[in-house]
């Protein structure tokens, strides 16, 4: 018992700093403008976003595409901006971890 609490103690350490760095990344990128985690704003929430790619392969690549170039139509008729500046280091961690808020 004490094993699995410290595994558990251990697995939220390394997860929190990344979850948290995920979301010091969207706020730097202005991300947080529109999207919030759990609700609508202008764009949808990071949970919907995670819900509609859940088991879909290439998920991160389609939402990596998002991010860079924006676009419009596939939420309603308003457009996302690119963030073409965004370095692939950062879009990748923004993209795991949108699409890890997936219930």
């Amino acid at each position: 018992m004490r094993m699995k609490y410290l595994s558990a103690l251990a697995l939220a350490l390394l997860i929190a700093p990344a979850a948290q760095a995920s979301e010091e990344l969207a706020k730097k990128y202005n991300c947080l403008a529109c999207h919030q985690t759990d609700k609508k704003l202008l764009g949808p929430s990071y949970q919907d976003v995670a819900a509609k790619y859940k088991g879909q392969a290439d998920a991160p690549a389609i939402l990596a595409k998002k991010i860079k170039e924006g676009g419009v139509g596939v939420w309603g008729q308003i457009p996302m901006p690119p963030n073409p500046t965004v370095p692939d280091a950062d879009l990748n961690a923004l993209v795991a971890w949108i699409l890890g808020m997936a219930k």
